[in-house]
């Protein structure tokens, strides 16, 4: 399997709009790797785009990709779906308003997004509707699992009450990548397709130290409730040996540069944080 990382930031890209601390004047001064856009990754073997972050459009303009046939959304947070207008950028046809037919992109869902994907509203109503009405997106819900063309796609649901969020696993002939940046608190740790991926795709959790103004996490801040810490997440990464583990959904607020994350991977041959446009094969 090839992947690229389009986007390896968070709920906030870096530089953070009209930010002065170190780390986005220096973003905004080397650009990328340095620089983070919103969380979104790429699987070229079936041409599937996995989140849309407001960036998407130009993750994909300074990408290679040349077709984008499926979309998968790890769940409805805006920094991850602000920018599924991209289905309309891609397929319009401006002499009839709606889509190129070769140009449809199937977005798979798992069923139990299926009333709350709804919310996702615009003017014309709910936004995955009017795509559909206008040929941008053909909906496909699918229960637990599915599989396209030699990939097979497994959703595992990290039960947050309404606000739920999935781990995805995808494998193909004998190999796995695990998928699961955001929101992955209380982790599936108990199910087997988590375990022993031969990548490990996942958000380092908070970091504590060497934040910002001084602050210091108190132990009911909401951060906690969705996050495990890094020391958990790396305990967490052992638990399920994964042989490589990248580390994604880099946020801003953590005070980290590129150079700090480097230092870091120093630690653990098995580890990496990535960066935007960033190629990993399976």
């Amino acid at each position: 399997m090839k992947w690229t990382i389009l986007g390896s930031g968070g709920c906030a890209v870096i530089p953070k709009p009209l930010c002065q601390c170190r780390v986005c004047k220096e973003a905004r001064k080397k650009g990328v790797p340095y620089a983070r856009a919103g969380p979104s990754v790429f699987l070229h073997d079936i041409n599937l785009l996995i989140d849309t972050p407001a960036e998407i459009v130009s993750l994909l303009n300074r990408s290679s990709i040349r077709h984008v046939d499926y979309l998968i959304l790890s769940h409805l947070d805006p920094d991850h779906v602000e920018g599924l207008r991209v289905v309309e950028q891609i397929a319009l046809d401006f002499r009839t308003w709606r889509a190129y037919p070769e140009k449809q992109i199937c977005l798979l869902l798992p069923e139990q997004l299926s009333g709350s994907v709804k919310k996702l509203r615009s003017q014309y109503g709910p936004v995955v509707d009017f795509y559909q009405e206008s040929g941008f997106l053909k909906l496909k819900f699918f229960h637990d699992k599915i599989k396209v063309g030699d990939v097979r796609i497994t959703a595992i649901p990290v039960d947050r009450g309404s606000q739920l969020a999935f781990v995805y696993v995808l494998e193909k002939a004998g190999r796995k990548v695990v998928y699961a940046t955001c929101d992955i608190k209380p982790f599936p740790e108990h199910r087997s397709e988590v375990q022993q991926a031969d990548f490990l795709i996942i958000q380092p959790g908070i970091f504590e130290k060497g934040l910002r103004h001084g602050f210091k996490y108190p132990a009911d801040h909401i951060s906690r409730k969705t996050l495990y810490t890094f020391e958990q997440t790396m305990e967490l990464v052992k638990y399920l040996q994964a042989k490589r583990v990248i580390f994604a959904h880099l946020e801003e607020y953590w005070n980290l540069s590129y150079d700090d994350y480097r230092a870091l991977e120093s630690n653990d041959p098995k580890i990496r944080f990535a960066y935007d446009g960033m190629q990993l094969k399976v």
